[in-house]
């Protein structure tokens, strides 16, 4: 018995790319093994037998990265095993879901699974870049009906002007270098998915390396269709219900009144009208005999009129819904300090949509810790985005952030990292919490303006401030047409969703999905030049609420002094079991001490005093006492042969009775006593032993 084995190569970047089809997770419609470097990945995809009863097409695409697939048992002490998905994994199952869902036919109402399971991971070749084009492969060979092959690439561009297509991860440490990291990926002609990180990457730049990206889609999507002309299986043919009556009856009852419902100004408004006029159709169709098993075919008819509507009226008449221009952004309001007891606070607002960004700082310590098949690290860094139910007007269930959240989380963040000050220049562990309080369109990008807000409130040195704004796209196979600060319908049934943010200078993020084929380089050139002018005005609004960050952080922020001692000292600082800097923390009323390996020292107080507190007990348990310095301290021990001082910081030093004064000393205590606080010269420095002399001062107690 063997597996059956078929391989399929290819070049890309320098390196072996591998699709295998065998015999492996054989009850799936289809599984493909895809090997780059030392990386594996098995993509497995499944389609139900029957139809569900939803107005949506049942799409889900799991990311699953395993820990052993390098090599590492991560978790806590009591669970070794995997759980949910890291935020990391939804990230990426997110990246491959907004490729591969434009190509599926929307009608379909079976569900379909894509498990992507990363078997062997080598650290150095991205998993993302195997797991899409493993899974278009393994879509396109099974009977699940879907337009592909898709295809995508990572790639990096450095400030020296050069592009590389999926860098090695070893390539990508020295982050001041990059002027841009993205994610590409499209079909043959069209590019439909978008992830960047920018570090202020001018828009001419951006497009350039989009266009050598594509270039490299367009190989491996050729290679792809030779392993589908070669392993490929018949699709299934799944009969959708025959509804064009239905559609003609819904099309005349909505005759003159969709429009009327829709072109209003206010969200609120043309939500109840539609909601009304749904209603009355299915009232009017009920009443006109049709059978009950076709009125759950309503609801997708009634919005592809309002698709087709929307399309119809901004194409042929430039009509946006709220009767703005292409180029015109909703009205713009910002403000600084709303909390006291905050850190910082901002809420910023474009339209209905609304965000409260809230800015903690706290010590090192309090940096999170990650683990992943990738790397175990820190991130001091963070930004979180809470989406109630209250937000959009409905009711709902509060609970942990889903894969919506986190991608939203996730972009915001990106969007101002580039500009967060280094832990050198600012030694806190900086959070941001954006709450959407009302939503209407590109709530993330509103993020991204409240975060850069609430972060110069709170005194957080940031670089420069970033604004964020979502761009749309309307068009048929004639003519398109590009839309600053979509909202409502345009974000639901238009075309594109393209996010860009950025400061002044340049794009610090892009993150860009369609619901047709895609676009092309060049139509995202024009994208990023309008999306530049609104960015340029968010930025002068918000510069009228605040100009820069503030001097100083708040007085309920932790107080923070950085210090450099010797490695070798760390020791010294710890003590036994911890009792040297927990004595410290007790004894001043510091709220902690963070010890690095490089010996970087984070004092961190409630107040700057109990932090200065801290750090002079630091400063004195690490001070190198050299020969010549002079020192001041008690007298705690007599011996017959001299006296011992305390130096401070459980460090003393000893004066040898020839050393006391001038001429015969008898006793020790003919010139000293217990207690006396005395200044003397450092004389030896010798195997950590400190020799000290009162005659070098003049001899006498002080």
């Amino acid at each position: 018995m063997s597996l059956n084995r078929k391989q399929f190569t290819t070049e890309i970047a320098g390196r072996t790319l591998t699709l295998e089809t065998s015999d492996l997770a054989g009850q799936a419609n289809a599984a493909v093994l895809g090997t780059y470097g030392d990386t594996s990945i098995l993509v497995a995809v499944t389609m139900g037998k029957e139809d569900k009863n939803t107005d949506y097409f049942p799409l889900t695409v799991d990311f699953e990265k395993k820990f052993y697939s390098a090599g590492k048992i991560l978790g806590s002490r009591f669970v070794r095993r995997e759980g949910r998905p890291s935020e990391d994994a939804v990230l990426s199952g997110r990246l491959i879901d907004r490729t591969l869902r434009p190509l599926f036919d929307q009608r379909l109402r079976r569900d379909v699974q894509v498990v992507i399971t990363v078997l062997s991971y080598d650290g150095e070749n991205g998993a993302e870049f195997i797991g899409l084009i493993t899974a278009s492969v393994a879509l396109a060979i099974s009977d699940i009906p879907w337009n592909g092959p898709v295809a995508g690439t990572q790639l990096a561009r450095f400030k020296d002007g050069k592009t590389e297509i999926n860098p090695l991860n070893s390539s990508l440490i020295e982050k001041e270098n990059i002027s841009l990291e993205a994610f590409v990926s499209g079909a043959q002609d069209k590019i439909n998915m978008i992830e960047l990180a920018g570090n202020e990457a001018q828009e001419k730049d951006v497009v350039e390396s989009f266009k050598i990206a594509h270039e490299e889609i367009k190989k491996l999507i050729s290679f792809q269709k030779d392993v589908i002309s070669k392993a490929g299986k018949k699709k299934v043919e799944i009969e959708f219900a025959d509804i064009s009556e239905l559609k003609a009856k819904v099309k005349e009852f909505l005759k003159g009144k969709l429009e009327e419902a829709i072109y209003v100004p206010a969200k609120t408004e043309m939500h109840n009208n539609l909601d009304a006029l749904k209603k009355d159709l299915k009232i009017n169709l009920a009443e006109g005999g049709i059978e009950e098993s076709l009125l759950g075919k309503v609801d997708a008819i009634f919005e592809e009129e309002i698709d087709a509507l929307v399309h119809a009226k901004l194409l042929g008449e430039g009509k946006r819904p709220d009767g703005r221009k292409n180029d015109e952004l909703r009205p713009l309001y910002g403000e600084v300090g709303l909390f006291k007891r905050l850190h910082g606070s901002a809420v910023f607002q474009r339209g209905n949509t609304q965000s409260l960004a809230v800015v903690t700082l706290a010590p090192p310590g309090s940096e999170q810790l990650l683990e992943t098949i990738e790397a175990t690290s820190k991130k001091r860094f963070m930004l979180h985005y809470n989406f109630p139910p209250f937000s959009t007007g409905e009711v709902g269930r509060l609970g942990g952030p889903g894969r919506r959240e986190i991608g939203h989380g996730a972009l915001a963040e990106k969007a101002l990292r580039s500009m967060i000050p280094s832990q050198d220049e600012f030694p806190y562990v900086i959070r941001v919490v954006s709450e959407i309080l009302s939503s209407n369109g590109s709530s993330s990008m509103a993020s991204t303006c409240a975060g850069s807000l609430a972060l110069m409130d709170a005194g957080v040195p940031i670089k420069k401030p970033v604004a964020g704004i979502a761009m749309g796209l309307m068009s048929d196979k004639e003519k398109y047409k590009i839309l600053t600060d979509i909202q409502g319908p345009e974000d639901h049934y238009g075309d594109m969703d393209c996010k860009v943010a950025g400061t002044t200078e340049g794009i610090t993020a892009i993150q860009m999905d369609v619901k047709i084929e895609g676009v092309s380089a060049d139509v995202l050139g024009e994208v990023f030049e309008q999306s530049k002018k609104a960015r340029l005005e968010i930025l002068g609004v918000m510069k009228a609420v605040i100009e820069k960050p503030r001097a100083e952080t708040s007085a309920y922020a932790p107080s923070i002094i950085s210090m450099q001692i010797d490695p070798e000292q760390i020791g010294e600082v710890i003590g036994p079991g911890g009792k040297t800097i927990n004595g410290i923390i007790s004894s001043t009323g510091a709220l902690s001490i963070d010890v690095e390996q490089t010996g970087k020292v984070y004092v961190a107080g409630a107040t700057k005093e109990s932090a200065a507190a801290a750090a002079k007990q630091i400063e004195i348990i690490t001070h190198q006492f050299m020969p010549g310095e002079i020192v001041e301290g008690p007298v705690i021990k007599i011996l017959d042969f001299g006296a011992i001082v305390d130096l401070g910081g459980g460090r003393d030093g000893m004066i040898h009775v020839s050393e006391l004064k001038n001429g015969f000393v008898e006793k020790v205590e003919d010139v000293i006593h217990m207690g006396d606080i005395v200044k003397a010269k450092v004389v030896k420095v010798e195997n950590g032993r400190i020799g000290l002399s009162l005659k070098a001062m003049g001899g006498g107690k002080e």
